[in-house]
């Protein structure tokens, strides 16, 4: 997955940048079918924002937070989009619709 991670109002220090990645790495492991991810960060006045758009096959998903700490703010952005890709992953696989198919071929 290409992962472009920037900030705004904000330096983007090497542990900030690693715990974004270790972050996304859970959500790659439920939905291997992503494409790429932007990440955003920003402050404003006593606000840290975290955003997020990841590409992923068949779907754009879209996720924000906002939290007093940067770190916080990630950790609820990161459980939003987990979120989004298991509800996904779901739709994809349609599982009810495939079992009412199978009993109206029996009756």
């Amino acid at each position: 997955m290409n992962l472009n991670i920037s900030g705004h109002h904000l330096d983007l220090t090497p542990p900030l940048r690693e715990y974004v990645k270790e972050k996304l790495k859970r959500v790659e492991r439920h939905f291997d079918h992503l494409i790429s991810a932007e990440i955003i960060l920003t402050v404003e006045k006593l606000q840290q924002k975290a955003e997020a758009t990841i590409h992923a096959s068949g779907a754009n998903l879209h996720a924000a937070a906002v939290a007093e700490d940067m770190y916080a703010a990630i950790d609820m952005l990161s459980d939003k989009l987990d979120q989004q890709t298991r509800k996904h992953k779901e739709k994809l696989r349609d599982h009810h619709n495939h079992e009412a198919h199978k009993r109206m071929a029996v009756q």
